[in-house]
Protein backbone atom coordinates (compact mmCIF):
# COMPACT_ATOMS: atom_id res chain seq x y z
CA UNK A 1 0.00 0.00 0.00
CA UNK A 2 1.27 3.86 -0.80
CA UNK A 3 1.82 5.81 1.63
CA UNK A 4 0.26 9.18 2.46
CA UNK A 5 2.88 11.28 0.82
CA UNK A 6 2.88 8.96 -1.98
CA UNK A 7 -0.65 9.21 -2.25
CA UNK A 8 -0.35 12.90 -2.07
CA UNK A 9 1.86 13.03 -5.09
CA UNK A 10 -0.71 11.11 -7.54
CA UNK A 11 -2.98 13.75 -6.60
CA UNK A 12 -1.75 16.60 -7.58
CA UNK A 13 0.30 14.78 -10.84
CA UNK A 14 -2.55 12.60 -11.64
CA UNK A 15 -5.75 14.10 -10.52
CA UNK A 16 -5.63 17.80 -10.31
CA UNK A 17 -5.92 18.61 -14.30
CA UNK A 18 -9.10 16.90 -13.86
CA UNK A 19 -9.89 18.37 -11.03
CA UNK A 20 -9.39 22.16 -12.23
CA UNK A 21 -12.06 20.67 -15.33
CA UNK A 22 -14.37 19.90 -12.57
CA UNK A 23 -14.17 22.43 -10.59
CA UNK A 24 -15.40 24.81 -13.23
CA UNK A 25 -18.57 22.32 -13.84
CA UNK A 26 -18.91 22.88 -9.82
CA UNK A 27 -19.23 26.78 -10.15
CA UNK A 28 -22.06 26.70 -12.82
CA UNK A 29 -23.77 23.82 -10.54
CA UNK A 30 -23.72 26.13 -8.05
CA UNK A 31 -25.07 28.80 -9.93
CA UNK A 32 -28.21 26.32 -10.91
CA UNK A 33 -28.84 24.93 -7.83
CA UNK A 34 -29.15 28.79 -6.30
CA UNK A 35 -31.08 30.22 -8.77
CA UNK A 36 -33.76 27.27 -8.37
CA UNK A 37 -33.20 27.83 -4.86
CA UNK A 38 -34.27 30.86 -5.27
CA UNK A 39 -37.84 30.39 -7.65
CA UNK A 40 -38.44 27.67 -5.32
CA UNK A 41 -38.40 29.73 -2.04
CA UNK A 42 -40.21 32.36 -3.64
CA UNK A 43 -42.83 30.14 -4.93
CA UNK A 44 -43.11 28.68 -1.78
CA UNK A 45 -43.81 31.92 0.14
CA UNK A 46 -46.68 32.70 -2.43
CA UNK A 47 -48.11 29.58 -1.45
CA UNK A 48 -47.99 30.32 2.30
CA UNK A 49 -49.19 33.69 1.86
CA UNK A 50 -52.66 32.30 -0.05
CA UNK A 51 -52.94 29.38 1.38
CA UNK A 52 -52.57 30.05 5.25
CA UNK A 53 -54.29 27.32 6.83
CA UNK A 54 -51.89 24.82 5.07
CA UNK A 55 -48.03 25.79 6.64
CA UNK A 56 -46.95 22.65 7.26
CA UNK A 57 -48.12 20.46 4.02
CA UNK A 58 -46.23 23.70 2.33
CA UNK A 59 -43.35 23.15 4.51
CA UNK A 60 -42.75 19.31 4.10
CA UNK A 61 -43.17 20.40 0.10
CA UNK A 62 -40.94 22.53 0.16
CA UNK A 63 -38.32 20.25 1.77
CA UNK A 64 -39.27 17.27 -0.22
CA UNK A 65 -38.89 18.96 -3.87
CA UNK A 66 -36.15 20.48 -2.71
CA UNK A 67 -34.23 17.64 -2.35
CA UNK A 68 -35.47 16.16 -5.39
CA UNK A 69 -34.26 18.73 -7.11
CA UNK A 70 -30.77 19.14 -5.59
CA UNK A 71 -30.33 15.40 -6.06
CA UNK A 72 -31.32 15.32 -10.33
CA UNK A 73 -29.02 19.14 -10.24
CA UNK A 74 -25.82 17.34 -9.01
CA UNK A 75 -26.56 13.28 -10.25
CA UNK A 76 -24.51 13.92 -13.10
CA UNK A 77 -21.78 15.67 -11.49
CA UNK A 78 -21.33 13.44 -8.72
CA UNK A 79 -21.03 10.47 -11.14
CA UNK A 80 -18.17 11.82 -12.99
CA UNK A 81 -16.15 12.98 -10.16
CA UNK A 82 -16.80 9.41 -8.54
CA UNK A 83 -15.36 7.84 -11.90
CA UNK A 84 -13.01 10.35 -12.85
CA UNK A 85 -11.25 11.10 -9.14
CA UNK A 86 -12.45 8.49 -6.64
CA UNK A 87 -11.98 5.15 -8.45
CA UNK A 88 -8.15 6.45 -9.87
CA UNK A 89 -7.50 7.75 -6.17
CA UNK A 90 -8.90 3.95 -4.93
CA UNK A 91 -6.55 2.11 -7.46
CA UNK A 92 -3.72 3.88 -6.33
CA UNK A 93 -4.02 3.23 -2.57
CA UNK A 94 -3.68 -0.40 -3.52
CA UNK A 95 -4.10 -1.63 -7.28
CA UNK A 96 -6.21 -5.02 -5.77
CA UNK A 97 -8.86 -3.13 -4.70
CA UNK A 98 -12.16 -2.65 -7.10
CA UNK A 99 -15.15 -0.10 -6.90
CA UNK A 100 -18.61 -0.07 -6.93
CA UNK A 101 -20.04 3.37 -6.86
CA UNK A 102 -24.30 1.81 -6.23
CA UNK A 103 -23.38 -1.10 -3.50
CA UNK A 104 -22.17 -1.27 -0.09
CA UNK A 105 -21.21 -3.31 2.50
CA UNK A 106 -24.23 -5.85 3.10
CA UNK A 107 -26.42 -5.26 6.18
CA UNK A 108 -25.54 -8.61 7.80
CA UNK A 109 -22.10 -7.22 8.14
CA UNK A 110 -23.27 -4.33 9.82
CA UNK A 111 -25.68 -6.07 12.54
CA UNK A 112 -22.81 -8.91 13.11
CA UNK A 113 -20.67 -6.24 14.27
CA UNK A 114 -22.47 -5.72 17.68
CA UNK A 115 -21.02 -2.04 17.42
CA UNK A 116 -24.85 -0.67 17.27
CA UNK A 117 -28.42 -1.35 17.77
CA UNK A 118 -30.02 -3.07 14.51
CA UNK A 119 -31.15 -0.93 11.96
CA UNK A 120 -34.51 -0.88 10.74
CA UNK A 121 -33.15 0.84 7.43
CA UNK A 122 -29.53 0.88 5.86
CA UNK A 123 -28.52 2.64 2.62
CA UNK A 124 -25.06 3.14 1.50
CA UNK A 125 -23.02 3.40 -1.89
CA UNK A 126 -19.46 3.42 -2.93
CA UNK A 127 -18.23 -0.04 -2.16
CA UNK A 128 -14.97 -0.76 -1.96
CA UNK A 129 -13.42 -4.47 -1.63
CA UNK A 130 -10.05 -6.68 -2.11
CA UNK A 131 -7.32 -7.55 -0.30
CA UNK A 132 -4.77 -6.26 1.23
CA UNK A 133 -1.56 -8.30 2.61
CA UNK A 134 -3.72 -11.27 1.72
CA UNK A 135 -6.75 -10.02 4.16
CA UNK A 136 -9.95 -9.53 2.82
CA UNK A 137 -11.45 -6.34 3.13
CA UNK A 138 -14.61 -4.17 2.03
CA UNK A 139 -15.64 -0.99 3.43
CA UNK A 140 -18.50 1.86 2.11
CA UNK A 141 -20.53 4.33 3.27
CA UNK A 142 -23.10 3.57 5.41
CA UNK A 143 -26.04 5.32 6.62
CA UNK A 144 -28.15 3.05 9.28
CA UNK A 145 -31.61 4.25 10.84
CA UNK A 146 -34.19 3.69 13.46
CA UNK A 147 -37.67 3.94 13.14
CA UNK A 148 -40.37 5.47 15.62
CA UNK A 149 -43.74 6.07 15.67
CA UNK A 150 -45.12 8.69 17.66
CA UNK A 151 -48.55 8.92 19.62
CA UNK A 152 -50.49 9.36 16.34
CA UNK A 153 -49.46 6.88 14.46
CA UNK A 154 -46.98 9.11 12.27
CA UNK A 155 -43.42 7.49 11.20
CA UNK A 156 -40.02 8.91 11.82
CA UNK A 157 -36.38 7.42 11.35
CA UNK A 158 -33.29 8.75 13.82
CA UNK A 159 -29.88 8.04 12.42
CA UNK A 160 -27.90 5.08 14.59
CA UNK A 161 -25.04 5.50 12.35
CA UNK A 162 -23.48 7.15 9.43
CA UNK A 163 -20.21 7.07 8.22
CA UNK A 164 -17.24 4.36 6.74
CA UNK A 165 -18.11 1.08 8.05
CA UNK A 166 -15.01 -1.51 7.32
CA UNK A 167 -14.85 -5.03 7.31
CA UNK A 168 -11.80 -7.21 7.62
CA UNK A 169 -12.06 -11.01 7.24
CA UNK A 170 -8.56 -13.11 8.67
CA UNK A 171 -8.34 -16.97 8.30
CA UNK A 172 -8.64 -17.87 11.67
CA UNK A 173 -11.19 -17.03 14.25
CA UNK A 174 -11.35 -14.88 17.62
CA UNK A 175 -12.56 -17.20 20.28
CA UNK A 176 -13.82 -14.66 22.15
CA UNK A 177 -15.90 -11.44 21.30
CA UNK A 178 -14.44 -8.43 21.74
CA UNK A 179 -15.63 -4.36 21.42
CA UNK A 180 -14.18 -1.61 21.61
CA UNK A 181 -16.15 1.83 21.85
CA UNK A 182 -15.24 5.73 21.86
CA UNK A 183 -15.07 6.36 26.16
CA UNK A 184 -17.85 9.04 25.98
CA UNK A 185 -19.24 8.11 30.40
CA UNK A 186 -15.30 9.08 31.31
CA UNK A 187 -14.85 12.30 29.25
CA UNK A 188 -18.30 13.66 30.30
CA UNK A 189 -18.19 12.17 33.68
CA UNK A 190 -14.64 11.40 35.11
CA UNK A 191 -12.61 8.46 35.96
CA UNK A 192 -14.82 7.19 39.05
CA UNK A 193 -18.21 8.10 37.74
CA UNK A 194 -17.60 7.05 34.22
CA UNK A 195 -15.84 3.61 35.21
CA UNK A 196 -19.00 2.67 37.34
CA UNK A 197 -21.10 3.60 34.15
CA UNK A 198 -19.08 1.70 32.36
CA UNK A 199 -19.17 -1.46 34.00
CA UNK A 200 -23.15 -0.88 34.87
CA UNK A 201 -23.71 -1.27 30.91
CA UNK A 202 -26.19 -4.40 31.00
CA UNK A 203 -26.17 -4.24 27.61
CA UNK A 204 -22.33 -4.98 26.72
CA UNK A 205 -20.26 -7.95 27.78
CA UNK A 206 -17.32 -8.14 30.53
CA UNK A 207 -16.18 -4.27 30.65
CA UNK A 208 -11.93 -4.44 30.16
CA UNK A 209 -9.80 -2.28 32.33
CA UNK A 210 -6.59 -1.62 29.91
CA UNK A 211 -3.22 -0.73 31.56
CA UNK A 212 -2.89 2.36 29.57
CA UNK A 213 -4.21 5.57 30.62
CA UNK A 214 -4.34 7.52 27.63
CA UNK A 215 -6.17 4.19 25.60
CA UNK A 216 -8.61 4.23 28.61
CA UNK A 217 -9.83 8.07 28.93
CA UNK A 218 -10.69 7.80 24.66
CA UNK A 219 -11.99 4.13 24.32
CA UNK A 220 -14.14 1.56 26.55
CA UNK A 221 -13.40 -2.16 25.89
CA UNK A 222 -15.85 -4.75 26.88
CA UNK A 223 -15.22 -8.45 25.99
CA UNK A 224 -16.59 -12.09 26.58
CA UNK A 225 -12.64 -12.99 26.85
CA UNK A 226 -10.40 -11.00 29.14
CA UNK A 227 -7.17 -12.52 28.44
CA UNK A 228 -7.73 -12.59 24.69
CA UNK A 229 -8.87 -9.24 24.65
CA UNK A 230 -5.98 -8.32 26.38
CA UNK A 231 -4.06 -9.76 23.33
CA UNK A 232 -5.54 -8.49 20.90
CA UNK A 233 -5.14 -4.83 22.19
CA UNK A 234 -1.37 -4.70 22.39
CA UNK A 235 0.79 -1.94 22.94
CA UNK A 236 1.27 -0.73 19.73
CA UNK A 237 -2.45 -1.70 18.56
CA UNK A 238 -3.88 0.75 21.07
CA UNK A 239 -1.24 3.59 19.95
CA UNK A 240 -2.38 2.79 16.50
CA UNK A 241 -5.99 3.49 17.72
CA UNK A 242 -4.84 6.85 19.71
CA UNK A 243 -3.41 7.97 16.66
CA UNK A 244 -6.03 7.31 14.56
CA UNK A 245 -8.42 8.80 16.95
CA UNK A 246 -5.90 12.41 17.13
CA UNK A 247 -5.77 12.56 13.64
CA UNK A 248 -9.06 11.87 12.38
CA UNK A 249 -11.37 13.78 15.15
CA UNK A 250 -14.14 11.21 14.25
CA UNK A 251 -15.87 8.79 16.68
CA UNK A 252 -13.95 5.05 16.58
CA UNK A 253 -15.73 1.87 16.93
CA UNK A 254 -14.49 -1.92 16.83
CA UNK A 255 -14.99 -5.16 17.57
CA UNK A 256 -13.63 -8.72 16.51
CA UNK A 257 -16.01 -11.58 16.09
CA UNK A 258 -15.75 -14.94 14.73
CA UNK A 259 -13.08 -14.41 11.63
CA UNK A 260 -13.94 -10.77 11.18
CA UNK A 261 -12.74 -7.48 12.40
CA UNK A 262 -15.48 -4.39 11.98
CA UNK A 263 -14.35 -0.83 12.38
CA UNK A 264 -17.26 2.14 11.81
CA UNK A 265 -15.84 5.42 11.26
CA UNK A 266 -18.61 8.32 11.85
CA UNK A 267 -18.60 11.04 9.83
CA UNK A 268 -22.23 12.31 9.65
CA UNK A 269 -22.19 12.84 5.71
CA UNK A 270 -21.10 10.46 2.70
CA UNK A 271 -17.61 10.80 2.58
CA UNK A 272 -17.61 10.16 -1.48
CA UNK A 273 -19.70 12.79 -2.64
CA UNK A 274 -17.77 15.95 -4.01
CA UNK A 275 -18.15 18.99 -3.00
CA UNK A 276 -20.70 21.72 -4.52
CA UNK A 277 -20.51 24.88 -2.60
CA UNK A 278 -16.54 24.72 -1.63
CA UNK A 279 -13.78 24.42 -4.03
CA UNK A 280 -12.67 20.52 -5.35
CA UNK A 281 -9.31 22.61 -5.16
CA UNK A 282 -8.72 22.14 -1.75
CA UNK A 283 -6.47 19.09 -0.59
CA UNK A 284 -8.33 18.74 2.92
CA UNK A 285 -11.07 17.16 1.20
CA UNK A 286 -9.22 14.45 -1.14
CA UNK A 287 -6.90 14.27 2.27
CA UNK A 288 -9.36 13.53 4.99
CA UNK A 289 -10.17 10.33 2.97
CA UNK A 290 -7.22 9.35 2.11
CA UNK A 291 -5.45 9.68 5.87
CA UNK A 292 -9.05 7.84 7.07
CA UNK A 293 -8.13 4.26 4.28
CA UNK A 294 -4.79 4.75 4.98
CA UNK A 295 -5.40 4.30 9.04
CA UNK A 296 -8.01 1.77 8.69
CA UNK A 297 -5.85 -0.30 6.76
CA UNK A 298 -2.87 0.19 9.16
CA UNK A 299 -4.90 -1.23 11.97
CA UNK A 300 -5.59 -4.35 9.77
CA UNK A 301 -1.91 -4.50 8.78
CA UNK A 302 -0.89 -3.96 12.37
CA UNK A 303 -3.19 -6.82 13.22
CA UNK A 304 -1.74 -9.24 10.67
CA UNK A 305 1.63 -8.61 12.14
CA UNK A 306 0.19 -9.88 15.35
CA UNK A 307 -2.11 -12.66 14.55
CA UNK A 308 0.44 -15.12 16.43
CA UNK A 309 -0.93 -13.66 19.35
CA UNK A 310 -4.59 -14.04 19.11
CA UNK A 311 -5.17 -17.20 16.47
CA UNK A 312 -5.26 -19.97 18.37
CA UNK A 313 -6.85 -22.88 17.79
Amino acid sequence: MKSVSELTDFYYKNLFPTLEILEKDRKQLRSRIIVFGVVLTIFALFLASVLINNIDFIIVGYIIIGGILYKFLVKDYTKEFKQKIIRPLIHAIDSKLNYSESLHVAQAHFNKSDLFSTPDRLSGNDLVRGKIENINIQFSDIHAQKKHRDSKGRTSYSTIFQGLFIVSEFNKNFHGQTVILPDTAQSTFGNLIGNWLQSKNMSRDELVKMDDTEFEKEFVVYSTDQVEARYILSHSLMKKLLDFKKRSKHPLHISFIGSNIHMAIEYNKDLFEPTVFSSLLDYKVAKEYVQTLHLSIGIVQELKLNEKLWSKN
